[in-house]
């Protein structure tokens, strides 16, 4: 690979070539059986070739391609297992791995942004990535004074290759829905495409880690690479290394994975209360387990600003939901423009509908397991059920949208690793006013 595949056309025929081979592969092997083929085999041979397909054409393409794989890496746990099993090794490959770029390129870029003279600024500086990702790779270095350093680039063309992406997988959601069957595309796509911009400029990743990295310093569980320098393509940060939480879900032992997923819980739900900032991109891929056992947490291009804490209002939604106070949460959630305007839908309804995603709090531990999470895409996909219907009666309004998906997405985490999670009593440590009046009060104080 040269450079991103910059020009529109041809990153669109090669996005193209995901939804149609996968056509092609069903044609083919719908012969095949006509003429007396084992369906099973045939069927398995077909999902492995379209999963080699997908890491290959998103690997390759980077920008919002990649993105997209990485964000569906995310859910693949609520994907029933005769199709998630094929791709799970390929989209969990999208969370750290591409191509890299020549190093021409790279030398380029970090003349560009750090000046002709960039190389005097470290001891050391090595040529091979360490890391690649959607829109930038990481080199190790020595800064000058001897520190071991993280060196992100970003790739020539990523923000023209971004924009494309998007626009392209956009249109193309419903023909590529065979690839994640029970996950609604199309507003995965409009999310990533509206939260790009702050992505592509490091110095505005830069700022929110150095506001992440000053409210952990010293914390027992989580560590937060210091940054050193930043320009708008390119930035320097302390080396740190751990064990891949994606390493964690595939071969960990249950202790091992219990431990990281409470880790990634309490880093999640105590963020918008230390630092009025959530980490929005909560894929396997951004996190590691470090070797004295606190969470390592990568990559901060995409925030949710929160200077206030998480908002009130969904606090109250979910304790009235565990108080089973139908009433009182329908009128909340009118209020806040949660229900379309003129909808009818009834307090019990949308208790019933809600319900399932407060069990984690209804006890001291629970299980988190694809199991569960699959239930729940069931039910929530389902066209002929009740709770399909009751869906098209709510709304999210576009200031919860990123919490909402960052909630989403670290319970799919959360049911790769098939763990128990003590969650009410982190909840509980960030949020008291969810389970009692005291709790209530001393939150307002605050």
């Amino acid at each position: 690979m040269t450079d991103i595949p910059r020009r529109t056309a041809a990153r669109t025929a090669k996005l193209a070539s995901l939804p149609l081979g996968m056509a092609g592969r069903a044609a083919a092997g719908w012969g095949r059986r006509l003429a007396g083929g084992d369906g099973d085999q045939i069927s398995a041979q077909m999902m492995a070739r379209s999963a080699e397909q997908l890491f290959a054409v998103l690997g390759e393409l980077k920008g919002g391609a990649m993105k997209f794989g990485q964000a569906l890496s995310v859910f693949e746990a609520a994907i029933p297992d005769e199709y998630a099993a094929p791709f799970r090794e390929s989209l969990v490959k999208l969370q750290t791995a591409a191509p890299p770029m020549p190093t021409a390129e790279v030398h380029r870029m970090l003349a560009e942004q750090f000046g002709r003279g960039w190389r005097e600024r470290f001891a050391d500086f090595d040529e091979t990535p360490a890391a690649a990702a959607s829109i930038g790779q990481v080199h190790r270095g020595v800064w000058h004074d001897g520190r071991v350093v993280a060196v992100k680039v970003q790739y020539p063309g990523a923000e023209e290759a971004l924009r494309s992406d998007l626009r392209q997988l956009s249109r193309m959601t419903r023909l590529m829905q065979p690839l994640a069957p029970g996950l609604e595309l199309k507003p995965l796509v409009a999310e990533l495409r509206d939260r790009m911009e702050e992505e592509l400029d490091y110095r505005d990743e830069a700022a929110n880690q150095r506001v992440f990295a000053e409210a952990f310093d010293g914390d027992e569980r989580v560590k937060v690479p210091r940054v050193f320098a930043s320009a708008p393509k390119a930035m320097i940060s302390e080396w740190v290394g751990g064990r891949k939480l994606s390493d964690v879900i595939r071969s960990g032992t249950q202790p091992e994975r219990e431990a990281a997923a409470a880790l990634l819980a309490e880093f999640l739900y105590s963020s918008p209360a230390r630092v009025g900032l959530l980490h929005a991109d909560p894929h396997p891929g951004n996190f590691q387990v470090m070797d004295d056992g606190r969470l390592l947490v990568l990559d901060y291009g995409a925030v949710a600003r929160l200077p206030d804490g998480l908002p009130r209002p969904l606090s109250m939604m979910v304790r009235m939901a565990l108080e089973d106070r139908e009433a009182d949460l329908l009128e909340l959630l009118r209020r806040e423009h949660f229900v379309r305007p003129g909808s009818d839908v009834r307090a019990d309804e949308v208790m019933a509908y809600l319900a399932p995603f407060t069990e984690p709090l209804r006890t001291e531990t629970f299980r988190f397991d694809r199991a569960w999470l699959q239930k729940q895409a069931e039910r929530l996909g389902d066209l002929r059920g009740p709770h399909f219907q009751i869906s098209r009666e709510l709304n999210l309004p576009p200031q919860h949208l990123l919490i909402h998906r960052v909630t989403m997405g670290t319970l799919g985490v959360l049911c790769q690793l098939d763990a128990d999670v003590p969650l009410r009593g982190i909840v509980r440590r960030w949020q008291p006013w969810i389970f009692d009046e005291e709790g209530e009060s001393a939150g307002q104080r605050g």
